[in-house]
């Protein structure tokens, strides 16, 4: 029985690893890849805590290094959609009534076990031979991002417990925050294991009971995630993995009546399909779903005539092409002025020569492969296009090859035409359009941005100037969820800038913050009167 108003100490971000040479944590990760790589693995499912093995294997490849195998996993149907909410909703009834310290304590532990080196190394290496993303890129993500939203999820539940409402004589008011009415569909992407983690982790630490179903991109560092959660004592039931197809999964899910809603991060189309689902489905349901969802993105960089020069080249480098540009943060389309263009040309160029591509066992290697042969011909197909099209000029990639993994040369396009095509629609990869301004048309320039895409999810602003910057601030208050000043687009820290756009970009809920765990909440007010009263009648009613 609890007793004691129990505190959660204000978390810290987790520092970054920098896996500089000759340092023990690159001894260590490198070593986790060796071994990682060493063994074919056979993931099963998880539901109800058990394994669930179907027979039915499915080839796990590195993008970067598709000869190689690591190992399979077991594919399921929709029975296994079935027995996932089955699970979950026979786990809800103990998770829920567990006191929430209790709830807390495990996510702190997996928090914990995570950085430790078994744990983050592990989980990093998956990170980067699945998802081929480099050392540092698996750090920020894997380990430091998770971290964070597992440790600041638990402070912002106490913050969310302790707002109550004030009391009046003789009346005591209290607010409870009760988990919702049936189970969770956590649906998550491939390009951030921690994502992943968080949107399945985040509702279960409310007391709610998952169903998760990652990208089959993903799913390399999705079963370590699993375990990750199973080692730090998560009750069976509270978080079930399952392996199917999208839309067998969606079939079953969005048809039961206990469903209450959905984590999602993913595309657009994926997200507004859903949403049209469940809208149609919406008589089946015991209570209104929650909607929540992340979906893409058309990121713009827009330099005022005062920016330095330097500053919009690698912000633009770095924003652009990290992690091949799969980010939904990442820079995908920049405008820059002419009096300036020059210059931050010069330097762009030779940043982004500078680069080397390849595996993420060479750690000199600061772009690696696309995700898997879909991601990269869609890819390829723009590339194609602006090499013939009259409206834009590759000046600096352009090539690609899928012979030994899916490797596509970050690509810099100079369009003369701000509605060129990649421009406006979202590429999701290493290419980033540039339209160079008249130094003049700064403000013109500003409503172009505001209404190329159908995207609002980032954007940044480099300018000296600072009426300039309020300028764009107001200007493009609508044009971006997360705006950055003098900063590249990407790179939202947990606590620091949650992250969601509007628009076609998504709900906005802020993961990284305490109003996402609201959504994941159904608050009851309750009032208690010491002293009912003994007669109907009031006051107004007696006579002069």
């Amino acid at each position: 029985m609890s007793n004691g108003f129990y505190i959660i100490p204000y978390p810290d971000n987790e520092p970054v690893q920098q896996y500089a040479p000759g340092s023990p944590e690159k001894a260590l990760l490198k070593e986790a890849l060796k071994k990682a790589k060493s063994k074919e693995v056979k993931l099963p499912m998880i539901i109800n805590g058990k394994k669930v093995k179907t027979g039915d294997l499915k080839p796990l490849h590195p993008p970067h290094e598709t000869k190689h195998l690591l190992g399979h996993y077991h594919h399921g149907d929709a029975s296994h959609v079935k027995k996932a909410i089955d699970a979950a909703l026979k786990a809800k009834k103990d998770w829920e009534n567990m006191a929430w310290e209790h709830r807390a304590a495990i996510f702190l532990k997996a928090a914990d076990l995570l950085a430790s080196p078994e744990w983050r190394y592990k989980l990093n290496a998956a990170t980067m031979l699945g998802q081929s993303k480099n050392a540092y890129q698996a750090e920020i993500d894997a380990a430091c991002e998770f971290i964070d939203f597992l440790r600041f999820n638990a402070f912002f539940m106490t913050e969310i417990y302790a707002q109550q409402p004030d009391s009046q004589p003789n009346i005591w008011n209290r607010t409870e925050y009760r988990p919702l009415e049936g189970f969770i569909f956590a649906v998550t992407p491939f390009n951030f294991t921690a994502i992943a983690g968080n949107l399945c982790a985040s509702p279960a630490l409310m007391g709610n009971t998952i169903v998760w179903k990652p990208s089959n991109t993903q799913i390399y560092s999705a079963a370590v995630i699993m375990d990750l959660f199973m080692a730090a004592g998560l009750p069976d039931g509270v978080i079930n993995l399952i392996y199917t197809d999208g839309p067998v999964a969606g079939d079953v899910v969005f048809n039961h009546p206990d469903f209450a809603g959905i984590h999602f991060t993913g595309s657009t189309r994926t997200f507004q399909f859903m949403w049209k689902t469940i809208g149609e489905n919406i008589h089946k349901y015991k209570s209104y779903p929650r909607i929540v969802g992340e979906t893409g993105g058309k990121d713009f960089v827009i330099a005022h005539p005062s920016a330095d020069a330097e500053n919009v080249a690698v912000g633009l480098a770095r924003g652009a092409f990290e992690y091949q540009g799969q980010k939904c943060s990442a820079a995908s389309r920049a405008y820059i002025p002419e009096n300036l263009w020059t210059k931050v040309e010069k330097r762009l160029l030779k940043d982004v020569a500078d680069f080397k591509m390849g595996g993420v066992d060479d750690f000199t290697n600061f772009v690696n492969a696309v995700i898997d042969e879909k991601s990269f011909d869609n890819i390829a197909g723009y590339i194609d296009s602006a090499k013939k099209s009259k409206k834009a000029k590759i000046i600096a990639g352009g090539n690609y090859s899928k012979k030994d993994g899916y490797f596509i040369e970050p690509t810099i396009i100079l369009t003369q035409d701000p509605a060129y095509l990649t421009m406006c629609e979202e590429i999701f990869g290493p290419v980033l359009t540039i339209y160079v301004y008249k130094t003049k048309d700064f403000e013109k320039t500003l409503d172009i941005v505001d209404q190329t895409s159908p995207y609002a999810l980032t954007g940044a602003i480099f300018a000296q100037d600072r009426q300039a910057i309020e300028l764009a601030s107001k200007r493009l208050v609508h044009s971006a969820g997360n705006f950055y000043i003098n900063d590249k687009p990407t790179g939202a820290v947990v606590n620091q800038q949650p992250f969601g756009g509007g628009r076609a970009s998504g709900t906005n809920d802020k993961a990284g913050s305490s109003l996402n765990l609201l959504r994941w909440v159904s608050p009851r007010s309750i009032k208690e009167n010491f002293v009912p009263p003994r007669n109907y009648r009031y006051p107004f009613l007696g006579e002069e």
